[in-house]
């Protein structure tokens, strides 16, 4: 596993997450967990 720090934009703001993946994870993979992450944080 590892751990990788992605900046997410949302509406005009950029949000830092975390993701932890397998090290064959694709990129857009952990983009997409990244991005819903920050979406479950943020939205009511």
């Amino acid at each position: 596993m590892r751990e990788v720090t992605v900046i997410v934009d949302l509406k005009g703001k950029n949000y830092l997450t975390n993701v932890i993946a397998d090290p064959d994870t694709p990129e857009e993979e952990i983009l997409e967990q990244a991005r819903e992450q920050v979406l479950k944080q943020w939205t009511i």
